[in-house]
């Protein structure tokens, strides 16, 4: 599978299908048509260009059906379920994090807030999405395996509006610290911190450098993988 970050939350995954999770592509060019879109929750940097995408989305329940009466073909799931298009398993996890459903200008009630598991050739992606910290990580770890975790690491608010046009825009991801520790709970062999533009952020650095400390002590802890806007990264099944 090969991986492409397009910016902020939003990967371009490649295999016998082509993914694309969390389309907030700006002005970014997509390595080619996606087959499926999978959306995480209804924050405008995370749905994104779903609508104008118009294909086929894997999305919460209450965003799919809102989708689905604008037109668009959706399927939703809940907690814990899953959906398989295509040849493509998605799986709905816990995140703990604010929602709602912001689209057309309007803020509408989007359910909770969600973590996507994407399998696919061999591969099994782990996308958290926006949440904090939270125990279960490990349970999720153990239940899905996951081979590479998109991880949401906290940069500096000031930036982050900047970057997006939104100078009240909040942060909700982890620290470095945290992101580390959940990448471990997770048992990811890759982990690829997300929410950026930039990865020489003093954040994103640290990242970085924890979890590469942590590979001095064990060299099975999950290995950091920092990509810039437009890089890829190819992950074997």
């Amino acid at each position: 599978m090969r991986l492409t970050y397009i910016e902020h939350a939003c990967v371009f995954l490649e295999g016998t299908r082509r993914v694309l999770i969390d389309p907030y592509v700006l002005n970014k060019t997509l390595p080619g048509d996606p087959d499926l879109v999978v959306v995480t929750h209804g924050h405008f940097d995370h749905l994104g260009e779903t609508l104008r995408l118009a294909r086929p989305t894997v999305t919460t329940n209450e965003i799919a059906k809102e989708l689905a009466q604008r037109g668009l073909s959706a399927e939703g799931i809940n907690a814990g379920g899953g959906v398989e298009v295509d040849g493509v398993r998605v799986t709905m996890t816990q995140a703990v994090h604010s929602h709602a459903l912001e689209i057309d200008g309007e803020r509408l009630p989007g359910g909770d807030a969600a973590g996507m598991v994407v399998e696919m050739d061999g591969v099994t992606v782990y996308h958290a999405g926006d949440t904090a910290i939270f125990g279960d990580m490990r349970l999720l770890g153990e239940l899905y395996q996951p081979t590479v975790g998109l991880i949401n690491v906290g940069v500096p608010a000031m930036h982050r509006g900047a970057a997006h046009g939104a100078p009240e825009y909040l942060t909700g991801e982890m620290d470095a610290r945290e992101a580390a520790l959940a990448c471990g709970w997770l048992g990811l062999r890759y982990a690829i911190p997300c929410h950026h533009d930039d990865p020489d952020l003093p954040e994103i650095l640290r990242f970085r450098a924890l979890l590469e400390a942590a590979r001095r002590e064990d060299a099975s802890a999950p290995e950091p993988v920092i990509l810039r806007p437009g890089e890829a990264f190819t992950i074997q099944g």
